[in-house]
């Protein structure tokens, strides 16, 4: 699996502890522990989930602090219960203090991704379909975001616009029709994966003598989908085909039992509950 991106999280850490010290130091630690104060504290959940982002936790303390020391115990992806320690903090009090809420932000933020996403990917278990992100993110969380999806057993869409290429109908209206969208994209990006949305099983006959790599069913009922994966066995084998548009957990078995390569949830990282874990003392 892909690490997390350490560049773009640090971005991330220092915009959170920009807005925390906007206003001047941790005045409530300032005044209540003392200088030189030393705390020992744990990672602990208060649920069950799966972990991700620890080390945006372990990068957040040590942005704040290098003196703190951060011994992770656990590795994202790990399936966590409540009580469990996932990583040991120690060192200056008030750094700790002052690095804890935009350490946990992170942390419980990709965790309840990560989480979310696994109870997808346990539903598709024994069928071909895999869960699959969007670009549906908040800006400066798309990589911890799609990391975390990756941690709970699911698979990336494109990163950005210029990775992968993703005619929809407005394309389509812009020229005239998919053949045309779709010329256009293998003469001015032909190194680059190529996905085409369809409505209906005549836009995908039409779509599928192009032989795509992906198209996308959009708002396709389990049975038309059924049909869509017939047509694309018969007219383009080597294409893959994503569900998209609607999903929800007690459809996703169905879905999957059609045959379709991907199943499209936005909702992995456009509706996120955060996964619950505090910094206890010791």
């Amino acid at each position: 699996m892909q690490g997390l991106n350490k560049e773009a999280t640090i971005q991330l850490i220092r915009l959170g502890l920009s807005e925390d010290f906007a206003h001047g130091p941790d005045a409530t630690s300032e005044a209540t522990v003392d200088t030189g104060a030393q705390l020992t504290a744990s990672l602990i959940p208060r649920q069950p989930g799966v972990v991700a982002g620890l080390d945006a936790a372990r990068w957040t303390f040590n942005e704040v602090s290098p003196a703190i020391t951060v011994d992770i115990h656990a590795s994202d992806g790990d399936t966590v219960a409540p009580g469990d320690h996932l990583a040991t903090i120690s060192g200056p009090a008030r750094a700790i203090l002052s690095a804890e809420r935009t350490a946990l932000n992170l942390l419980t933020y990709a965790s309840g991704i990560a989480t979310h996403t696994n109870q997808w990917a346990q539903v598709l278990v024994g069928t071909h379909a895999r869960v699959r992100d969007s670009r549906k993110t908040l800006p400066g969380y798309r990589d911890l975001a799609k990391y975390a999806v990756r941690c709970g057993g699911g698979v990336n869409h494109r990163m950005s616009l210029g990775d992968a290429v993703l005619i929809k109908d407005n394309h389509v209206a812009s020229v005239g029709s998919v053949a045309e969208a779709y010329r256009r994209t293998v003469e001015a990006f032909p190194h680059l994966p190529r996905e085409v949305e369809v409505d209906d099983l005549a836009q995908l006959e039409q779509v599928l003598e192009f032989e795509p790599d992906l198209v996308m069913l959009d708002n396709f009922s389990v049975e038309g989908t059924r049909e869509a994966v017939d047509k694309r066995d018969d007219m383009s084998p080597a294409t893959k085909l994503e569900s998209s548009g609607g999903l929800t957990l007690g459809v996703a078995r169905a879905y999957a039992e059609t045959g379709v390569d991907y199943l499209a949830v936005g909702a992995l990282t456009h509706s996120v509950t955060v996964l619950d874990i505090g910094l206890d003392a010791i």
